[in-house]
């Protein structure tokens, strides 16, 4: 069975261009729009990713909807314990393909590490 976690130096999660994103206002509350907002870069990238080490430079202090738990994604998706290993996958295999491409390393490595 494949287990999700996130796997370093990826970042796909951090590319954040709202118009990749339409739904935003669908599962975040204004104040939590307002805070992503503020986070996107001029080139469609969290301001908090580090482009050099491909790490989050506030990782430990990052926003409630960069973090992959059950109760944030059952308040922000509708997600139950039981779906979420499955959803965090498809969350991020989509995610990794839209930003690098379906045969890219970082897909490579994800399926690798998580064991797909």
């Amino acid at each position: 069975m494949a287990n999700w976690h996130c796997v370093k130096k990826c970042g796909a999660c951090c590319h954040l261009d709202p118009t990749d994103r339409p739904d935003l206002e669908d599962y975040l509350n204004p104040e939590e729009l307002s805070v992503y907002l503020s986070l996107v870069g001029e080139d469609g990238w969290c301001i908090h990713f580090d482009q050099d080490t491909r790490q989050c430079s506030i990782y430990a202090d990052r926003p409630r909807f960069c973090r992959v738990q059950q109760d944030v994604f059952g308040d922000l998706y509708g997600i139950e314990p039981e779906e979420l290993n499955d959803f965090a996958i498809d969350c991020c295999r989509e995610q990794i393909e839209g930003v690098y491409g379906e045969r890219s390393l970082e897909m490579i490595r994800f399926n690798q590490e998580v064991g797909i």
